[in-house]
């Protein structure tokens, strides 16, 4: 399950209230539906789900960015105080049809100002309205790639059995669902595509014939820039479906997570300038169980005065565990920061060893 250690509570805790519809926990976890796609409340009156298809979520945009869509039973959209009027009939249009796109003037046809309504969201969400709306389209995207499942699959199956009617239809539509620009014309690289659950929350992983190119988690804010660099550098096509490198990814994934394994021995494909190449491949150096500062990664590599440059290459990296970015700490000893969020950095390096931050 996809517990996040920000929770301060044990998955058994959560499951026996979403067993009991306790609403005692309203507000302190979401979760989500593996078999639906759904996301609900604790207290949800809908059949509880068995406990290896449920992942947990702080919250309804984390929720939502992971690739789930609200309950119309327990509308977890809604906070646990009764909305103002004003803004039911937007929350009932959202319940409805989750994936349309509502702008500025369809709100302002709806009698209501977007200031308004973004100033709500960013209340009770966490983010604008439109922002929501676009985390949600993400998720959605996101959510209709195979769910680290053993079924062999074919790409061009895959696309089919997403209700496209050809390969190159999926690939038109992934293009705007990112905003990713056309390929060049010439030889296209085809990345494969695949969701893999980990205790800490899902992850996109990408894989091409060389090997794992695409590695994050999919509520990361950066991951739309990282496919559009792929798009850029390799000349990449997108497609959902199974890869011989998954297997091994997976594998050592869940090695690595039940703390029986220190370093990744896969195929990685690293897209960067010469020196972000050379400050990843710095990265993979630091042992499990130790950190580094920015600086002493800059001395490492050769060039002790471009810290900042170091931080910035760091932060660009496209293989989040597999090249160890978490393992890199402020001078003076704080976790500064992570593009996976801080609680899943603390989480990371808990898990290493490394200590308490």
């Amino acid at each position: 399950m996809d517990a996040l250690p920000s929770l301060n509570l044990s998955e058994q805790e959560m499951y026996q209230a979403i067993c009991d519809r306790d609403t005692r926990y309203e507000g302190q976890f979401i979760i989500g539906v593996k078999t639906t796609g759904i996301f609900c409340r604790p207290g949800c009156r809908a059949k509880t789900p068995k406990k290896e298809n449920i992942s947990f979520f702080p919250d309804a945009a984390t929720a939502a960015k992971s690739g789930f869509r609200p309950c119309k039973i327990c509308q977890p959209l809604v906070p646990s105080d009764t909305p103002p009027n004003w803004i039911q009939p937007l929350l009932t249009r959202l319940e409805r049809e989750p994936g349309e796109r509502i702008k500025d003037q369809d709100l302002r046809e709806m009698g209501l100002a977007p200031e308004r309504v973004r100033r709500w969201f960013q209340k009770h969400h966490q983010m604008s309205f439109q922002a929501y709306q676009r985390a949600t389209k993400m998720g959605q995207a996101l959510g209709q790639l195979n769910y680290d499942d053993n079924k062999a699959a074919s790409v061009i199956d895959t696309a089919f059995s997403l209700g496209y009617e050809s390969l190159s239809g999926f690939q038109h539509a992934f293009k705007q669902q990112f905003d990713l620009p056309p390929t060049k014309s010439g030889e296209k690289t085809l990345i494969t595509l695949t969701r893999i659950s980990t205790p800490i929350g899902p992850l996109l992983a990408g894989a091409c014939d060389q090997g794992i190119c695409l590695l994050e988690f999919i509520d990361r804010w950066m991951l739309a820039t990282q496919l559009k660099r792929l798009t850029k550098r390799m000349n990449a096509l997108f497609a959902p479906g199974q890869h011989p490198h998954f297997d091994q990814l997976k594998l050592q994934l869940d090695q690595y997570f039940a703390g029986d394994r220190k370093t990744f021995e896969l195929p990685l494909v690293m897209n960067g300038t010469p020196f972000q190449q050379r400050v990843w491949q710095q990265l993979m150096t630091i042992p499990s169980g130790t950190t580094r500062s920015y600086s002493e990664q800059a001395a490492a590599i050769g060039q002790p005065t471009a810290t900042r440059a170091v931080a910035k290459a760091n932060g660009d990296n496209m293989l989040a565990i597999v090249v160890p970015c978490h393992r890199v700490i402020g001078a003076d000893g704080s976790l500064t920061g992570y593009g996976g969020g801080l609680p899943r950095k603390r989480f990371l390096l808990a898990l290493e060893g490394a200590g308490e931050f």
